[in-house]
């Protein structure tokens, strides 16, 4: 489960790119060549897991974007962003045309926008983020085992926007401090 202490207890590589503030889309530009690719953008409901952080209750209706960054053809972060499905057309209704653009685009333009502390978590197979990486980059069970992941909300006039971010393995091996 998301916890604000896991960071803390990683190596420092991990802790610096765990809790790296800013967009994480700017620091990977850093490592090499940024690919964005949607895997999938679609309502859903909330899970038990992410309802405490966005303070809604289990199984609101959500949009859900999904998405997987590479880095110069390495598969480095896969993201799921949610946010209420009313917000989608309303306060966030710029997540629902971003097509290849990253988030950052929308979140760090606007003076109204705050972000949480983050959070960090070992994936597990009951987070919605493990289950949108097995559905679309990783079916290989023994990959799965050490997946680092980080999240955070953003709010807009009281309504938040939960952005996931899981590390591949092949991340760590061309990961640096910047």
């Amino acid at each position: 489960m998301w916890s604000e202490a896991f960071a803390a207890t990683q190596p420092n590589l991990q802790k610096h790119w765990l809790e790296r503030p800013n967009a994480l889309t700017s620091g990977l530009r850093q490592l090499g060549n940024l690919k964005l690719s949607v895997l999938s953008e679609h309502p859903s409901y909330l899970h038990s897991s992410d309802a405490k952080l966005v303070e809604l209750p289990s199984n609101a209706q959500i949009w859900v974007r999904e998405i997987k960054m590479s880095l110069d053809g390495i598969d480095c972060v896969v993201a799921r962003s949610f946010t209420p499905l009313d917000a989608s057309t309303g306060v966030w209704a710029g997540i629902r045309s971003l097509q290849q653009r990253p988030l950052a685009d929308i979140l760090y333009n606007d003076d109204s926008i705050f972000r949480s502390k983050f959070y960090a978590c070992r994936l597990n197979e009951h987070l919605p983020l493990m289950k949108t990486i097995s559905q679309h980059v990783i079916q290989d069970e023994s990959r799965k085992a050490n997946l680092l992941a980080r999240c955070s909300v953003f709010w807009r006039e009281h309504q938040p926007l939960l952005v996931a971010e899981c590390f591949m393995p092949e991340f760590w091996q061309i990961a640096k401090f910047c």
